[in-house]
């Protein structure tokens, strides 16, 4: 067992505290587009595109997320913060709201630029996990998103959640770890199997997948349950989990009908 006494300041210039947080934060989003520049080159689309989208989608991303964890998570605690709301590398990003972000901005961008997102989709999504998982990372060492109690030898303290601490799950590590190998899945996935896959088969495989492990690692967390039964996260995985595997249901026919094999 551990006890988390790490400092989530990493230095202090004093108005300015660099944290681990917005380090984590920073690693991932850069690691993704690296990637996405790698594989549009790869795929021989436009780089400045994939540079572009980069940016779009991390302002778009982060505004999303930050408004998601506003709106969806803590609505009290900022309306009577205001300040707050805009500092990000204290942690608080919802990754629903993260990706409704994503989503919001892709629309955005393919209107403003005049071009069909739909076939860079797939290649978009690739290193979403990566960056989830150093986002949870951050979430660790910031001692938020804690799990429920535990006897486990894994079970760990945080002195910065709770003045009396207990034995927790790690659940920000299970979920980084449960990230990471979506990621490398989906991307040995694409290598391996890219070039026979239909459109958007890696975008909904990754939301069916990243939203049903976040559906059931809410079980191990400290959140409080809604008048659902469940929790908010739970509640705000169910539509893109039901949507994905709609997706996949009407795939089947399709592929039956071409004779596709993937």
């Amino acid at each position: 067992m551990f006890t988390n006494q790490l400092n989530p300041i990493i230095l202090n210039f004093g108005f300015i505290p660099v944290r681990w947080y917005g380090l984590f934060l920073a690693i991932g989003v850069t690691l993704a587009i690296l990637i996405i520049a790698k594989l549009f080159k790869q795929k021989k689309y436009p780089v400045d595109l994939a540079l572009d989208l980069g940016i779009w989608l991390t302002i778009g991303g982060l505004l999303g997320a930050r408004l998601g964890e506003i709106l969806f998570y803590e609505p009290v605690y900022y309306f009577s913060h205001p300040i707050e709301m805009i500092f990000i590398n204290q942690g608080g990003l919802s990754s629903h709201g993260m990706t409704l972000g994503l989503i919001l901005t892709l629309l955005l961008f393919a209107k403003i630029k005049k071009i069909s997102i739909k076939q860079y989709l797939d290649i978009l999504i690739i290193p979403i996990p990566l960056l989830a998982a150093f986002i949870r990372i951050g979430n660790f060492f910031n001692s938020e998103i804690v799990g429920k109690a535990t006897g486990l030898p894994w079970g760990v303290k945080f002195p910065l959640y709770e003045t009396d601490p207990v034995f927790r799950h790690p659940s920000q590590l299970y979920e980084s770890l449960i990230s990471l190998s979506l990621f490398i899945s989906i991307y040995f996935i694409y290598k391996k199997y890219g070039h026979k896959l239909p459109p958007l088969f890696l975008t909904n495989l990754f939301l069916l997948l990243y939203f049903s492990s976040r559906f059931l690692i809410e079980f191990v967390k400290a959140d409080y349950q809604t008048s659902l039964g469940l929790t908010m996260g739970q509640i705000l995985s169910a539509p893109f989990i039901i949507f994905s595997i709609f997706w996949f249901i009407k795939l089947k026919p399709k592929q039956d009908k071409s004779n596709f094999s993937y």
